[in-house]
């Protein structure tokens, strides 16, 4: 079993190689690197290439943090030597993960936190100390969460509430943002001490910026991605954003209709909270289905808004009647004709033929609607295509079940245009999907071999 050391180890032997024996930063790197491999250390959790100071020998980010602890007031006279230090922290933690965690182990997000508080209480603020503490704060959390406080957040909700700096508040929304990454009780925390309401303000704004990096902030709040949680709160936090700021995200489709990228965000977002029945017809009342088929249509080509507006469609259909609003304003045609256009796109047709699926599922009209458009030669196409791809076949088997279920004049249809070979080659090239594949086979009305899942078990007489 091979042995291991500590970062601690690993330092003050490079610091004894400088200061003992008068090597260089490289070469006593070097030689404590050999020194161990020589006693057969195992160094894969060591920090090899951290930047030395040559006349202590010590690590520079670790200097840098204890100097930034021991800054009691930040003064004209001492700014630009901080700004120096949270800039080699920055540097340092902008590496890797290991980085991060030494520097936060020696305290570095709490000394940032301090000096976050110290710039809040002063008048006037300076943006530019304020810009470079968010965002070291930031870079501090990446893929460790962990070091996320109710101090941070308590400071965080505060400077959203007083900044009007743009720049300094996009860098506080990202530092949210990645601290809901795989954190649940981060999340939970974020929103049961009312940072919705503070948010929501941001709604208001024009900037297309604060605007992107808000929806991203809303999306990762409904997270369900850490494994060290059993139940989650994803769909709850989605019912609370919802219900405070669903219809504002949707009239800021009209704000922004000219900016694909903030409308794509905007659509994403969307779909991601609409996770009720009654905010289907909220987000319809508010004009998003109208804005959302009317944007498919004029930016075609632009796959990123197709992917979000086809997102959107699909939740929307979650309600019965909205579903048949969408078919009413002529999302069949639209759909069906994208489809065709973008047919090599893997990750268009996966979310084309999953919104196909929905908008047909038990309801004939819409199924006849997708058939009059042509969407069987479209749909047994697309799945020749991307035979390869488990997600787009098991959304073509969706979709040949759904239309046909309901309507058995249109199996002849989809089986001359080769659907029975498609799925049966499915069946074979993945089978995680047999049941599926296997379902649309049998409304399809041709030969399959279905399996009884389970067959009960005789009651016996027991005597005594």
């Amino acid at each position: 079993m091979a042995k291991v050391i500590s970062q601690e180890t690993f330092d003050d032997t490079v610091k004894e190689n400088v200061l003992e024996f008068e090597m260089s930063v490289e070469e006593a790197k070097e030689e404590t690197i050999k020194q161990f491999q020589a006693q057969g250390v195992n160094l894969a959790n060591i920090i090899v290439d951290l930047k030395v100071n040559s006349e202590t020998g010590r690590p520079i980010v670790l200097e840098r943090i204890e100097e930034l602890k021991e800054i009691e007031q930040l003064t004209e006279e001492n700014r630009k030597d901080f700004l120096e230090k949270v800039q080699v922290i920055s540097e340092e933690c902008s590496k890797t993960l290991p980085h991060r965690v030494l520097a936060a182990k020696n305290g570095a997000n709490d000394a940032l936190l301090n000096a976050l508080k110290k710039v809040l209480d002063s008048e006037p603020r300076d943006k530019e100390v304020l810009y470079r503490i968010l965002e070291n704060l930031g870079i501090l959390s990446e893929k460790q969460p962990d070091i996320f406080t109710h101090d941070c957040l308590h400071a965080a909700i505060r400077l959203l509430q007083t900044e009007t700096d743009e720049s300094c508040v996009r860098e506080c929304l990202r530092w949210l943002q990645k601290v809901c990454i795989l954190h649940e009780m981060n999340r939970q925390m974020i929103i049961e001490e009312g940072a919705v309401k503070t948010l929501k303000n941001f709604l208001a704004t024009r900037s297309p910026v604060l605007v992107r990096e808000l929806c991203s902030l809303f999306r990762n709040l409904v997270l369900d991605d850490d494994i060290r949680v059993e139940f989650g709160k994803a769909h709850e936090h989605a019912r609370t954003i919802a219900e405070s700021c669903l219809a504002d995200l949707t009239k800021l489709l009209y704000d922004f209709k000219g900016d694909r990228d903030v409308v794509s965000d905007l659509l994403l977002t969307i779909a991601t909270l609409t996770v009720r029945n009654e905010y289907c017809l909220l987000v319809e009342d508010a004009g998003g289905l109208k804005f959302t088929l009317s944007a498919m249509g004029e930016h075609s080509e632009s796959l990123k808004l197709l992917r979000e507006g086809l997102k959107l469609l699909k939740a929307l259909a979650g309600n019965d009647a909205v579903k048949v609003k969408i078919i009413q304003q002529g999302a069949a045609p639209l759909i069906t004709s994208l489809l065709s256009t973008h047919q090599a796109n893997e990750s268009l047709v996966r979310y084309a033929l999953a919104a196909i699926a929905m908008l047909t599922l038990r309801v004939k009209e819409n199924s006849q609607a997708f058939f009059d458009a042509g969407a069987a030669e479209v749909i047994v196409g697309c799945m020749k295509v991307h035979e390869k791809s488990k997600f787009v076949q098991r959304s073509g088997a969706h979709s040949i079940r759904n239309m046909v279920s309901r309507s058995r004049d249109q199996c002849n249809a989809f089986i001359s245009q080769g659907a029975e070979d498609v799925l049966n080659l499915a069946l074979k090239e993945h089978p995680s999907i047999t049941y599926d594949v296997k379902s649309a086979l049998r409304d399809l009305g041709v030969t399959v071999q279905l399996n009884e899942e389970w067959t009960g078990t005789a009651e016996k007489n027991i005597t005594k």
